[in-house]
């Protein structure tokens, strides 16, 4: 038992089934992220045909769910659709390849609660969307969080023990990350 501020923290325990819970929820919401990858094709991200990511960010011009948001995706993110089809292709596939091999868990799930956001102020109010898709995403994230889901049969339980151990910097940052 250690002190922070002097009240006491105790580690609770995690049992099997549990920890086996929390690595499926982890790598089933990578893969979620995985699979979402793949339709998103540069080099236009689908500009040319008015499909794909280009379509999608376009739903939050016409079915608003923010104002100043579908603003922002008409004024910024289309006219530079290459760029933020690039940023999206990349942050979705470091959360689907982290969150995978279970490292840094707890910056990637802040991570997906940010591109959630952002997918559901895209397309929450279009036609035939399921609003609790996006609700159970940054729900799903949250747990990932709170849970520490990397230290559950993924690489930030692996090497926990080498970075409390260290005094690096680098040590204490993947220690905050898992």
């Amino acid at each position: 038992m250690s002190r922070v501020n002097d009240a006491p923290v105790v580690a609770v325990p995690v049992s099997r089934a549990t920890g086996v819970m929390v690595a499926v929820l982890r790598v089933g919401v990578a893969l979620m992220w995985i699979q979402n990858v793949a339709w998103k094709i540069p080099p236009d991200f689908g500009r040319a045909q008015e499909n794909g990511l280009y379509s999608w960010a376009s739903e939050a011009i016409a079915h608003p769910v923010l104002p100043p948001y579908s603003s922002l995706v008409e004024a910024v993110i289309l006219p530079n659709i290459e760029v933020f089809g690039w940023f999206t292709l990349l942050v979705e596939g470091g959360l689907g390849a982290f969150l995978l091999i279970g490292l840094a868990t707890r910056f990637w799930a802040v991570v997906g609660i940010g591109q959630t956001l952002a997918i559901t102020l895209s397309v929450l109010f279009a036609p035939n969307e399921w609003h609790w898709s996006y609700y159970l995403m940054a729900l799903a994230h949250l747990a990932i969080f709170a849970t520490a889901a990397g230290r559950s049969y993924g690489i930030d339980g692996v090497l926990r023990q080498q970075w409390v151990q260290s005094s690096g910097r680098a040590a204490r940052l993947m220690m905050r990350l898992s």
